[in-house]
């Protein structure tokens, strides 16, 4: 079983406009309200892909309420904890001219200690049942920056594996404890660990020599940078690959990186190799961009894409 963690809940509403032109009216296509935090993201990929799973976070208000519902549409099992204020509503602007997206998000409840303390001892009792453990996204207000740490360390005491998919300080504060993974895009890498990189070819190889530096210097067993149409890119103890699918006809590309957590943490718990789960992990995530709805994807489209998809050793 894989168990998702969603500290910051969101409500997507995916607004389809042509182009956005500022200071003028602009009028929606169409409008579509899909499950929001990466998390939770992660487990709408996972239950496409039909992979046993239990969501667990927070939510509040009639946001959250509405999540909910969208959440038991997609039949995912989840266990929730109801703390006070609202669950934020992410607005993804879709602009189907120019096959890209660019979100707005409001504000969103705080977590007080007792309600962090209710769910620290839900995740015990459940975590017992997984084989690892996805926390994504970032975490709302009065949040210590070792929350993630601590889910990582009780994880461990229960056999589990862990993937932080995260950046900043509650990666930095996670590294200490070794997650199995750490995932991140490439501005979120840069974020994290000081470096920036540009899009040419030559910064891919950059890219890699820095990650590498960290792994060693950490003793972490893995890094996995996502880098849009330049593919996935994955450091670890037995080496470098690079994973690179067919470019498709963007709809909406929100939840695309989601679904590359998603499935590392399923193909690690059948025992896959790196490459192999690369290549399904690339398939899906370019998947999702073809359909409206955060994170969705389609099982045809992943078969199809995967016979396309390369993967390949780095020096």
């Amino acid at each position: 079983m894989i168990l998702t963690i969603t500290a910051n809940a969101a409500l997507d509403r995916v607004i389809f406009i042509p182009e956005f032109q500022a200071t003028t009216v602009m009028r929606a296509q169409r409008v579509r309200e899909c499950v929001g935090g990466k998390g939770f993201d992660t487990s709408v990929v996972l239950q496409a892909l039909g992979v046993s799973q239990l969501a667990m976070g927070f939510v509040a208000g009639e946001v959250g309420k509405r999540l909910r519902e969208l959440l038991e549409a997609y039949s995912i099992p989840h266990d929730l904890v109801w703390v006070t204020g609202e669950t934020r509503i992410a607005h993804v602007i879709v602009e189907t001219s120019h096959q890209r997206h660019s979100h707005i998000i409001t504000p969103g409840y705080k977590l007080s200690i007792q309600d962090q303390a209710k769910f620290m001892e839900r995740f015990r009792q459940q975590v017992r049942q997984a084989s690892w453990v996805v926390c994504a996204g970032s975490v709302p207000e009065h949040v210590p920056d070792d929350f993630y740490r601590t889910i990582v360390e009780v994880a461990r005491q229960a056999s589990a594996q862990t993937l932080i998919d995260s950046s900043r300080a509650f990666v930095l504060q996670a590294t200490p404890a070794k997650p199995a993974i750490l995932k991140m895009n490439r501005s979120e890498f840069g974020e994290t660990f000081g470096e920036t990189f540009g899009i040419s070819s030559d910064s891919m190889a950059e890219l890699n020599h820095r990650a590498r530096q960290i792994i060693d210097r950490e003793d972490l067993p893995a890094i996995v940078i996502t880098c849009g149409k330049d593919g996935i890119l994955a450091i670890t103890q037995q080496g470098s690959w690079l994973a690179n699918s067919p470019r498709q006809q963007e709809v909406n590309a929100a939840g695309a990186g989601d679904a590359v957590s998603a499935v590392l943490a399923w193909r690690f718990s059948e025992k896959d190799d790196w490459p192999a789960a690369l290549k399904m992990a690339a398939a899906t995530s370019a998947a999702v961009v073809l359909t409206e709805g955060t994170a969705d994807c389609r099982l045809e489209d992943v078969e199809r894409i995967y016979q396309d998809t390369l993967v390949r050793q780095l020096p």
